[in-house]
């Protein structure tokens, strides 16, 4: 998979394009004027391994918070701005690290240019937001409806509309709901300029269809070599969606590092609580770093040979469990030691020291 050589553009202390390291971005969901809150959270997210954090600022004391909080996090702040140009120029003055607008509902070319003077003085990125869900009517009515090409039309005049304020320090984001639009629209924009794109199915729905929604669109676009950073958007905990993102990455094989949890799917033979095995132990890897494979197996007939692949595993069943190494049993033990002895292992972790 070739990646696509974009413009590249720092975000704080992070880069994105020009080859960079696809970077995961997720979105608070609490008040940004409640900075204890919202700082807790965004440690959260650094800590499941967050590159960038978005916050929204809807009112003037929103934007002044950005000041305190980033003096209490460690990743990049980007300032969610809808409507009010005002509180765009407000964020950067407090430290935003970059701005998210949409310069359709900002309101016009001079209030566009006066958030560009502010962003252009002091260096900071502009991400053109454009949205299948309020995309303009003369390019509905030219394109028959909601299209791809609509959806670029669109994202291309944000763009030039930028440029036109003599500013070229930009990120892109094309999302829509419709995956396969999404595609589609990613495939044609990206090349038509060398701008970063941002890349997320929007409204992509709960935890599961919207897993399944964004595993797909940003598979597919990606694999192609399109996009440089992104975010999955769930509803829910924004954690979660920092972990479903770093796994699509490590699928891809653009993010290398952490653990992998395998684990079976249950069947008739299971003498044990897998389901709840798999989650406890996935939660309970997530600090760990170090680049291995684990498997969590049901069985414990099957699981040895199963784990093989695996650097090493657990597998139970009828009150006892085994810790495999490489496919080999290496103790055995009670169920209800299984997950305190495979975090013991994997902190005292040494490869040269590895059963055979």
């Amino acid at each position: 998979m070739h990646r696509q050589n974009t413009k590249s553009i720092m975000i704080g202390n992070k880069q994105i394009g020009g080859g960079s390291p696809v970077l995961i971005q997720s979105m608070t969901n609490t008040r940004t004027e409640d900075i204890a809150t919202t700082v807790a959270q965004i440690l959260r997210l650094e800590a499941a391994g967050c590159d960038i954090i978005r916050c929204t600022v809807p009112t003037q004391e929103a934007a002044e918070a950005i000041a305190s909080i980033k003096k209490q996090i460690h990743i990049p702040l980007v300032a969610d701005i809808h409507f009010d140009y005002r509180l765009a120029i407000a964020a950067m003055e407090n430290g935003a690290d970059k701005i998210r607008i949409n310069p359709g509902n900002i309101g016009g070319n001079e209030r566009l240019q006066a958030v560009t003077a502010a962003a252009k003085e002091r260096r900071i990125p502009i991400r053109v937001g454009v949205n299948s869900g309020s995309l303009e009517q003369p390019l509905i009515e030219k394109y028959n409806g909601v299209t791809a090409d609509g959806i670029v039309a669109s994202a291309l005049d944000k763009v030039q509309r930028i440029e036109a304020a003599g500013y070229d320090n930009i990120v892109v984001s094309i999302k829509s709901s419709d995956v396969l639009m999404c595609v589609e629209a990613h495939e044609k924009f990206a090349t038509l300029t060398a701008y970063p794109l941002h890349v997320g199915i929007t409204e992509a729905g709960t935890l599961i269809s919207g897993n399944i929604k964004s595993a797909i669109g940003l598979g597919l676009i990606l694999r192609q070599g399109i996009g440089d950073t992104i975010r999955v958007s769930l509803t829910g905990d924004p954690v979660e969606e920092v972990k479903s993102a770093k796994i699509i990455l490590r699928t891809l094989g653009l993010r290398k590092g952490g653990i992998e949890v395998v684990s079976c799917p249950t069947c008739g033979r299971t003498q044990i609580d897998l389901i709840g095995l798999a989650n406890q132990v996935e939660n309970m890897v997530a600090d760990i770093p170090l680049e291995l494979k684990v498997a969590v197996m049901g069985c414990a007939v099957n699981g040895p040979g199963e784990a093989k692949e695996a650097d090493i595993g657990i597998a139970g069943g009828q009150g006892e469990g085994l810790l495999i190494k490489k496919g080999r049993i290496i103790k055995k033990l009670p169920e209800s030691e299984l997950l305190s002895a495979l975090r013991e292992e994997l902190l005292n972790w040494n490869p040269l020291m590895e059963e055979p």
